[in-house]
């Protein structure tokens, strides 16, 4: 049985080739180019009961709708965080991976909503 030579094909274009995309543009399909929206890599495990994961880029909308279960970058008493916000009542408050709610009042400020992840490592 002889080898496989590349330059002896029957002219023949393997159908697969029909399907074959260009290369991607992840800061086009994540919309990266839009003002406020930016990638956050997130290092440690502060949410991995969310899925997120050391290493992951997190993609944040200054401009996204704040709604309840998203995950969000906020500043709080000076420490940046990742929190899902959520709702008690009337008031919005942040559920970090660990410790308690916060409130969302004069010295805590949420900054962006993630709307989307990007995994590095699989």
């Amino acid at each position: 049985m002889g080898e496989y030579q590349g330059d002896e094909t029957t002219g023949f274009q393997p159908p697969a080739q029909d399907y074959i995309e260009g290369v991607l543009d992840l800061a086009a399909i994540l919309d990266l180019r839009r003002p406020g929206r930016y990638p956050v890599r997130i290092k440690g495990h502060t949410l991995a009961s969310r899925g997120i994961q050391d290493g992951d880029i997190l993609v944040a909308d200054e401009a996204a709708e704040p709604k309840a279960g998203k995950v969000c970058v906020a500043m709080v008493g000076g420490d940046v965080i990742l929190a899902t916000l959520t709702r008690r009542g009337a008031q919005w408050v942040l559920a970090p991976s660990s410790g308690p709610l916060v409130t969302i009042a004069d010295d805590v400020e949420v900054w962006a909503i993630v709307e989307a992840l990007v995994r590095t490592r699989v």
